[in-house]
C-alpha cells in the first residue's frame, strides 16, 4: 500500500509537470524541451532556500519563479532572436544545468532536516486527525507522513488546475491559446503573438519548477540529475491522458494531463513492482511514450476502416 501511496502522490507532483509540457507542445505547438533544465531548477532554487531556514511556501514560490524566467528565456531566444525553437529550448537546456549547479552549490542537496511542505502538512494533518503515527485506508495502514503528502498533492493539484483552468479563461489566457491555433488572426487583432509564446512558455516551465520544487521537497533532495528526461514523461502524460477523456476542451484536457500522469507513475510503479531493474526505468518510459503514440493512430484506423465498411 505504501508503493501505492507513494506512486499516486508522485504522479499528482508530477502532473504539473504534465500541464506544462501541454502549455508548450499542445497549446503553442512549440517543441520546448527547457522542461528537462527547468524542473532540476525548481528543486535546486527551494532545496538552497529551504536549507536557509526559508519558509517552505516562500521557497515553493521562488522556484516558480525561477522557471518562468527560464522559459521567457527560451522564449525570447527565439521571438526576438530568430532562434528555432527547439534549438532555443536546448540552449536555455543547456545553460541551466551548470546554473543549478552553481546555485546548489554540489551535485545533491539534502532536505531531511528541513522543514518542507510536507512537514507542515505531516503537522496538519495530525493536528487535525490527532496524534495517531499512522492512518487507515481501506483497510491499510499508512503513515502519517504519506497520507499527508498524497492529501496535500491532491488539494495542489486541484487548486493549481482550477487556476490554470481560469487564466485560459480570461483574455490573456484566449490570446495565448489563439496565438497557438493562428499567429497571423492574433497579429492581425493587434496582438503580440511573441509577447503571448514568451509569457505561455513562461507560465509552462513556471509549472514545471514548481513540479520539481514540491518533488525535491517529498523525496527530502535535490539532485542535478533528476530533470533528465523529464519532457518525455510530460509528453507520455499528455498522450495518455488525451486518449482517456477523448475530447479537446480545455477543462476536460488539463484533468486528462492530470490523470495522465498519475497513470503513467502508477505504470512505472506496477512494473518495479514486478521486479524491473531501476537502471530500465528510461527505456521502459521510452516504451510507454511509444505505445502511447501508436496506440491512438492503430486505433483510428480501426474505426474509420470500419466506417468505410459499413458505408460500403
Amino acid at each position: 500500500m505504501t508503493l501505492l501511496i507513494g506512486a499516486l502522490t508522485i504522479g499528482l507532483i508530477l502532473s504539473l509537470l504534465a500541464v506544462g509540457v501541454f502549455i508548450s507542445f499542445r497549446v503553442f505547438a512549440f517543441p520546448d524541451i527547457t522542461a528537462d533544465g527547468s524542473i532540476t531548477l525548481g528543486a535546486a532554487v527551494s532545496a538552497m532556500l529551504l536549507v536557509q531556514g526559508v519558509d517552505p511556501v516562500l521557497a515553493t514560490a521562488a522556484a516558480f519563479c525561477a522557471g518562468t524566467l527560464a522559459g521567457m528565456t527560451t522564449g525570447t531566444l527565439h521571438t526576438r532572436f530568430k532562434i528555432h525553437g527547439l534549438l532555443s529550448g536546448i540552449l536555455v537546456m543547456t545553460a541551466l544545468y551548470s546554473i543549478n549547479l552553481h546555485v546548489m552549490g554540489r551535485s545533491n542537496v539534502p532536505l531531511l532536516s528541513s522543514t518542507t511542505w510536507v512537514t507542515r502538512a505531516e503537522h496538519a494533518a495530525v493536528s487535525i486527525l490527532g496524534d495517531a503515527k499512522t492512518f487507515n485506508w481501506f483497510g491499510w495502514e499508512v503513515a502519517a507522513r504519506d497520507s499527508a503528502a498524497l492529501l496535500g498533492s491532491f488539494l495542489t493539484i486541484v487548486v493549481a488546475g482550477a487556476v490554470i483552468y481560469a487564466f485560459f479563461r480570461t483574455d490573456l489566457g484566449t490570446a495565448m491559446r489563439a496565438t497557438g491555433d493562428n499567429e497571423q488572426m492574433v497579429r492581425a487583432l493587434g496582438v503580440s503573438n511573441a509577447t503571448m509564446i514568451t509569457l505561455g512558455l513562461g507560465l509552462s516551465n513556471g509549472l514545471i519548477a514548481l513540479s520539481g520544487s514540491l518533488l525535491a521537497q517529498y523525496q527530502g533532495f535535490a539532485d542535478v540529475q533528476m530533470g533528465i528526461g523529464m519532457v518525455v514523461w510530460g509528453l507520455a502524460s499528455v498522450i495518455i491522458g488525451e486518449a482517456l477523456v477523448g475530447s479537446r476542451q480545455l477543462g476536460l484536457v488539463i484533468t486528462g494531463a492530470i490523470m495522465g500522469s498519475v497513470l503513467f507513475r502508477l505504470l512505472v510503479a506496477i512494473a518495479l513492482r514486478w521486479g524491473l531493474n531501476p537502471n530500465d526505468l528510461k527505456l521502459i518510459t521510452a516504451l510507454f511514450v511509444f505505445v502511447a503514440l501508436i496506440v491512438p493512430r492503430f486505433v483510428g484506423r480501426i474505426g474509420r476502416r470500419k466506417v468505410e465498411a459499413a458505408r460500403a
